[in-house]
């Protein structure tokens, strides 16, 4: 008889288990209505629809760009969506790879970052992120909650090292949510940013803190990404896909980090002649190589940053002496501090903020000077 009473304990302790763990697995609760966020449009994308919506590149370059580079460009840094909503509340239901990296938070790789427009800026009011392991692919949280209900614009901010593959908003039942009306950051005449792991967000702790949307809030621009981790090898199809954008403002150049001087000297003006012969008048920003914290000690290092920066300078020189205007040059003296890096490379939130802080000004000359 005790062993028939302990054999059904471990039972109803086993369903309890399961029954937890698979509330645990669908958080969708009943009384949260959600929508397909595909409603929405996403910004910050360098072309027009073409295959999965959350993806930096298009689906074309699949087989044509080298794969490690393609990986990277089914990244969702610097994408985002607007929307609106007089709900108290705001979920996140969102799957991607699970990829994570040892120093970068998980919300900064795969999560969400939730801001809303208070008081004439955007102001960041919640992160959305799942304490998963590695393999877990689906994910659940409450982005923000316990605001009093009335209307209010939000922008979403997707992961900066992984790919977001679906996603879906929740609010209240008898709460709307819908389409946004209001045109900030405006999408119009975008900055486009090519760059390293740095640019794609490494190691921002959230995705609303990338310099490219730090400087894209502050200048109310649309900011496209097209950072790629370790690979801003100066490929063609890169700068193809660049030439592309319809009407941009400004090209910043800030491969440097990932480029031998033999590289920069082999494919540096090329890169350039494909965004100036598409459109002759728009601005070129070159910008160096920062000071990484461990160049300090580490000679080997900061020889080879020197040796970077030269061919980036020469480069930006030959193409002035060659008649080119309408290029810049910045200079990466006083664009960091040694508390910046959380590997001796890549930022942390306050690098991100330093570098923003930088190159802002730098950007808003360009702008002005081209109106």
């Amino acid at each position: 008889m005790k062993t028939r009473y302990f054999v059904l304990f471990i039972m109803l302790l086993a369903f309890a288990y399961v029954a937890f763990g698979q509330d645990a697995k669908q958080p969708r609760q009943a009384e949260i209505t959600y929508i397909d966020a595909s409603i929405f449009p996403v910004y910050g994308k360098a072309y027009a629809d073409d295959g999965p919506r959350y993806r930096r590149f298009p689906t074309r370059l699949h087989g044509v760009v080298r794969d490690t580079l393609w990986n990277l460009g089914c990244n969702s840094a610097g994408l985002y969506i607007r929307f609106r909503t007089d709900a108290p509340e705001i979920h996140a239901l969102w799957s991607n790879t699970g990829y994570s990296m040892p120093h970068m938070t998980l919300c900064g790789v795969g999560g969400l970052d939730l801001y809303a427009f208070l008081d004439g800026e955007w102001c960041f009011v919640g992160s959305g992120f799942d304490s998963y392991a590695d393999s877990q692919t689906e994910h659940y949280c409450k982005l923000v909650g316990s605001m009093e209900p009335q209307m209010r614009e939000y922008m979403l901010y997707l992961s900066l090292y992984d790919d977001v593959r679906c996603l879906e908003l929740g609010v209240p039942a008898g709460y709307v949510i819908e389409q946004s009306v209001l045109g900030s950051p405006r999408c119009e005449n975008p900055i486009v940013m090519y760059g390293t792991s740095i640019l794609q967000g490494g190691c921002a702790s959230r995705p609303g803190m990338a310099h490219t949307n730090i400087i894209a809030r502050r200048l109310d621009r649309t900011v496209i990404n097209l950072g790629f981790s370790g690979n801003a090898f100066l490929d063609m199809d890169v700068a193809r896909l660049m030439a592309e954008v319809e009407h941009p403002s400004v090209f910043v150049l800030d491969y440097v980090p990932n480029a031998t001087a033999k590289r920069i000297e082999a494919r540096g003006e090329a890169f350039f002649r494909l965004l100036r012969d598409r459109h002759p008048d728009v601005p070129v920003v070159f910008v160096e190589e920062p000071q990484f914290a461990h160049s300090v000690v580490n000679q080997a290092t900061a020889k080879e940053i020197l040796s970077r920066n030269g061919a980036q300078r020469a480069l930006f020189q030959s193409l002035k002496d060659a008649g080119e205007t309408n290029i810049y040059y910045v200079d990466s003296r006083g664009m960091t501090t040694s508390e910046d890096f959380v590997d001796g490379v890549h930022l942390t939130d306050l690098g991100m903020l330093h570098y923003a802080d930088f190159m802002v000004p730098v950007l808003r000359k360009v702008l002005s000077a081209g109106k």
